[in-house]
């Protein structure tokens, strides 16, 4: 009876545990922020696109997320653009050929990053200063003021329209491609939460996406596959509530099979002497050879090991001598050369026939004896 009434104590014990642990685990996870990346179209964060992406989506009526590849973009949906807002990486060959093939089809991309180089074929130069307060002059000759924090500034080509220049170059330019227009600026801080109301950033990025003439039969698409991994994992997709019970479970599934596993009380059958005699009588004996110096003993064993190896799986008598079964090696061992399995034998005849040997030829000839060793196991 004492003995159930302590089981049942434990039970209860445990299950307070579990509970404390429950509390305790929801208030943590309740209180966890959410962290974003850099330029997502979903974050309030001062450096996201959270207040740009809502402006536009109140403004026109076809604005959204697109977040699968390139060569996936829609087609047979009238115009688009699609906004690519400082990418975290440069797209492969076979990805900017679909980026090009979109804008051939009659679609506009908007590419906003500090250094496009590397993106279709824009060619850039490093300027010697950098000063954040521009005044930036657009392509009507209105003077306004922004902050450009690019090291570089544009080189447009003979057929570009330059859209944006200040004192140091061009901030964007605006070039053709087939039926499409890919407009490129350097200025992706102007599309952020904390920027875009700063000086004259909303009047100049507004300047810039109206150049491609928005209305409602225009379809918006800020491009999120660019930005890749954002840090998010497999188990994001799963609520916490979710996850602590999946937790708890297991670790009432560890407790469980420990509980099971666990032995009470004295040990009824011994284990066998075998199990350690094996393993400890090698190490003795591994030790003795070691402290006797007895390199020459330990390497006339291993080639007699050998040699048993070679009658029972090439079928070579074991009473052969060493220099007679050159003769059978030349049939049976195919990675090696007549000439060196010739001259492997006449040496490991004359180093057995020693009557002592050094640790360095005990360590050279335990290894070649150890590779025609594993020869003839595995052929």
């Amino acid at each position: 009876m004492k003995v159930n009434t302590a089981k049942k104590k434990g039970w209860i014990w445990f299950g307070v545990l579990v509970v404390l642990f429950t509390i305790c685990s929801f208030f943590v996870l309740s209180q966890k922020p959410q962290e974003f990346s850099p330029y997502d179209s979903t974050s309030p964060s001062p450096n996201g696109l959270k207040a740009f992406y809502t402006y536009l989506d109140n403004e026109l009526e076809m604005v959204r997320r697109w977040e699968q590849p390139p060569a996936l973009l829609p087609e047979s949906q009238g115009k688009q653009v699609l906004l690519m807002v400082e990418p975290y990486f440069t797209p492969d060959s076979k990805e900017m050929a679909s980026y090009i093939d979109f804008m051939e089809k009659g679609n506009t991309i908007f590419l906003l990053k500090n250094n496009p180089k590397g993106f279709f074929d824009i060619r850039t130069t490093f300027v010697e200063t950098m000063l954040p307060e521009q005044t930036i002059n657009d392509s009507s000759g209105t003077n306004l003021v922004g902050n450009v924090y690019s090291p570089v500034r544009l080189e447009p080509g003979e057929e570009d329209e330059i859209l944006l220049s200040d004192q140091l170059g061009d901030v964007a330019v605006k070039q053709k491609y087939g039926e499409g227009t890919l407009i490129v600026a350097l200025t992706p801080h102007w599309l952020t939460n904390q920027d875009i109301l700063q000086k004259d950033h909303l009047p100049l990025v507004l300047g810039l996406v109206q150049q491609d003439g928005l209305n409602n039969e225009v379809s918006i698409l800020f491009d999120e596959y660019n930005h890749g991994d954002t840090g998010s994992s497999s188990f994001d997709v799963y609520q916490d509530w979710f996850l602590l019970l999946l937790f708890q479970g297991i670790l009432i599934a560890i407790f469980l099979l420990w509980k099971q596993g666990k032995r009470f009380g004295p040990i009824l059958q011994p284990r066998e002497e075998t199990v350690r005699f094996s393993d400890e009588s090698l190490r003795a004996l591994a030790a003795w050879y070691l402290k006797g110096n007895a390199y020459q003993d330990s390497l006339t064993t291993q080639a007699e090991y050998v040699k048993y190896l070679l009658q029972e799986r090439w079928g070579i008598p074991y009473n052969r001598e060493w220099k007679e079964c050159a003769v059978f090696l030349h049939k049976r061992w195919k990675t090696m050369e007549d000439g060196k399995i010739d001259l492997l034998i006449h040496q490991l005849t004359q180093v057995l026939a020693k009557e002592k040997i050094t640790k360095q030829e005990y360590l050279e000839w335990s290894k070649k004896l150890d590779i025609l060793r594993k020869e003839v196991e595995e052929g």
